[in-house]
């Protein structure tokens, strides 16, 4: 009862603040995030969290500590403590409670911590498995995750010379982890798997755009399955790898990968993919809502944290035909830094632990513990996106109105995919629209039934769903109006009845090539004047001034002013040095921000127009870069003095990684 009444009060405020202030619902509205204040002398670079039953939350740190936070919920005088448990390990990723002990991943094993005095203070810190390094700065370590079966599992990170390497042993593998402390090799072609787990006694991993992997997404591993990156194949031929390809056996043509993985046997493609910038750029961890309707109206789906974004994303999965698959669907945004590790309070609120060093994140703050605590009111969302043999079905958290439920005018669908090769990253490549032949709008307003041509649904391809002018009965707009489904197996069964399609899908579906959204329609690029990567034939005596531009971690350029001479020649000389994609734009005084918004706002397109707003707030440009690469520009310094800026617009990155261009007389 007093749970209902404090649900009802909250849903009264926000009743009143939306409507009666008519403004627009938010995502805190829904759900809050606090932020637990560390004191000044604490690095809480979270690189682990554990809740444990007492109450209190434990944190290893990526600067080897390991913290015991008391009143992590804030009750009372609101203020946690903080009690160091462990320290002088190496970069931990990982934290795993057993009771009287606990296990952490470091670098190169993973170890048992004890408290044998009872005194708060781990005494003993035994290996408890162990594995080879090289030294590269790459090699992350994560870990140990349990089963429901008792087993435990950790996971190797590639290491990074300019592309991923498994310079040692199951470098770039999934590994099970005994009670003894063996290491048995579970599966490999991972690249930088820092979230896994298990989901409906299946196990998970998702992983970050890449080389060989064209953008973020989550993929169902059994026992010898390859995943995607070759270098862990090195050691498919060592004694108790259950993986059978060899290096030489991926192709690497730049097709697609579900259509490389029909006929190269062991590639397993992913369940779900997180389109790039669109939804994230750096997936990390991942929960199970197992908190029975705590966290509000998504049990039984997964959140997965985004570190570059720092965001938390939702996914829905099914099983069709056997074969995982499902629809990612953005959540929650905004938090101080980027995500690396989600946990599950005991009141059903989500603990996150959050990092940017060295790292890069949208989130201003260096590190950072937050929590996500549901208000109890219903957002009005998609719930879910399930496969049908003639499309979709969207479930939806509250009534539709079944006006623009049943308009076709209201929905736009698109599929894509990207490209599988050893390059890093893609672009959206194989973009088409689906035409709404019909919409079934259940009686109840929980459902809309999206029917398309079936020749049109594409095993492989994320299909974006977009529901930007669907309607709640009560009148609200959708709190996020898309969802991208990853469609592996297109389910059976019967096809939707058109004598109940809804009447305004029945007279517009003849239409509707022409009033959806193409995603191969002609868009607007930037004027090529503005890139100029050869010495213009004028410039006979060359360039007045020769600049060189770098990257550094952080999403930084490694110049943070650059002065040039009003109207002279300049040569910019960009070398990204770091090991993900940036651009170098130069722009307008003041107008970085804005350029990168628009950026952002690309959408599908965005990757193909190098990420290059057509703006007249753009000046030059660079194309989008991939690491370890370097791009000369040419162009004639503005003739106004001014401090204009350059910036990389690369979507997540423009909030932090700006220069200023001096123009002098």
């Amino acid at each position: 009862m007093k749970k209902y009444l404090v649900n009802l009060i909250g849903f009264l405020t926000v009743a009143t603040l939306g409507f009666a202030q008519n403004r627009p619902m938010t995502e805190d509205d829904y759900y809050r995030i606090i932020t637990m204040p560390i004191p000044q002398d604490i690095q809480m670079e979270v690189g682990g969290l554990a809740v444990l039953p007492d109450g209190r939350l434990a944190a290893s740190t990526r600067r080897g500590e390991v913290w015991m936070i008391g009143n992590p919920y804030m009750k009372g005088n609101g203020r946690p403590t903080f009690s160091r448990f462990a320290h002088g390990l190496h970069e931990p990723l990982g934290l795993l409670y057993r009771g009287d002990h606990f296990l952490i991943t470091q670098r190169g094993e993973v170890t048992k911590l004890v408290d044998t005095d009872n005194d708060g203070v781990a005494d003993v810190y035994d290996s408890f498995a162990r594995w080879p390094l090289s030294g590269n700065y790459h090699q992350y370590s994560y870990g140990p995750v349990p089963l429901s079966n008792g087993e435990m599992i950790i996971t190797l990170n590639l290491d990074w010379i300019g592309k991923g390497a498994s310079q040692s042993k199951w470098r770039g593998w999934m590994l099970k982890l005994g009670e003894d402390g063996k290491l048995t090799p579970w599966a490999t072609g991972l690249r930088s798997p820092a979230g896994f787990g298990e989901f409906k006694g299946d196990i998970f991993y998702t992983e970050n755009q890449g080389d060989w992997v064209g953008s973020g997404r989550m993929t169902h591993l059994e026992k010898g399955d390859f995943a995607g990156n070759p270098a862990g194949l090195r050691w498919s031929n060592e004694d108790g790898s259950p993986v059978k390809l060899r290096p030489e056996d991926v192709p690497d043509t730049g097709e697609p990968l579900y259509d490389v993985a029909q006929r190269t046997p062991g590639i397993k493609p992913p369940a779900v993919w997180f389109p790039h910038t669109l939804m994230g750029i750096s997936t990390s961890d991942f929960k199970e809502d197992t908190t029975g309707g705590a966290f509000g109206p998504f049990a039984g789906q997964m959140f997965v944290g985004d570190q570059g974004h720092s965001k938390i994303m939702r996914v829905d999965m099914e099983k069709v035909n056997g074969v995982w698959q499902g629809a990612s669907f953005p959540f929650r945004e905004k938090f101080e830094s980027g995500l690396i590790r989600l946990v599950w309070g005991l009141d059903g609120s989500l603990f996150v632990g959050q990092t940017a060093r060295g790292w890069s994140a949208t989130g201003k703050e260096p590190f950072g513990i937050q929590r996500v605590v549901w208000t109890g009111q219903t957002p009005f969302e998609i719930k879910t996106i399930r496969s049908k043999p003639d499309g979709f079905e969207l479930t939806f958290t509250l009534p539709v109105d079944p006006a623009t439920a049943g308009d076709p005018a209201s929905y736009s669908l698109n599929s894509f995919t990207y490209k599988y090769h050893h390059t890093y990253g893609s672009p959206i490549i194989n973009a088409e629209p689906l035409a709404i032949k019909g919409i079934v709008v259940a009686a109840d307003g929980l459902s809309a039934r999206l029917v398309v041509d079936e020749t049109k649904l594409r095993k492989g391809y994320i299909h974006e769903v977009k529901a930007e002018g669907l309607k709640s009965k009560e009148g609200l707009s959708l709190l996020h109006n898309v969802g991208y489904y990853t469609l592996n197996e297109i389910a059976p069964g019967g096809k939707a009845d058109a004598s109940q399609f809804t009447a305004s899908s029945k007279n517009t579906m003849s239409g509707m090539d022409h009033s959806q959204h193409t995603a191969t329609e002609a868009m607007p690029v930037a004027n090529s004047t503005k890139r100029v990567t050869t010495q213009p034939a004028s410039w006979t005596n060359g360039p007045d001034q020769v600049v060189t531009l770098g990257t550094k971690p952080g999403l930084k350029f490694d110049l943070a002013e650059i002065q040039v001479k009003a109207g002279s020649k300049v040569k910019l000389v960009f070398n990204n040095n770091d090991d993900m994609l940036h651009n170098c734009v130069i722009t307008k005084p003041g107008m970085a921000n804005s350029v990168g918004e628009a950026a952002l706002n690309l959408g599908l397109k965005g990757a193909e127009m190098n990420y290059i707003p057509d703006s007249p707030n753009v000046l030059y440009h660079t194309a989008l870069m991939q690491p370890e690469s370097s791009e000369a520009l040419y162009f004639v310094a503005p003739a106004k003095a001014g401090d204009y800026q350059y910036v990389c617009t690369f979507p997540g990155h423009y909030t932090l990684m700006q220069g200023k261009l001096k123009v002098v007389k």
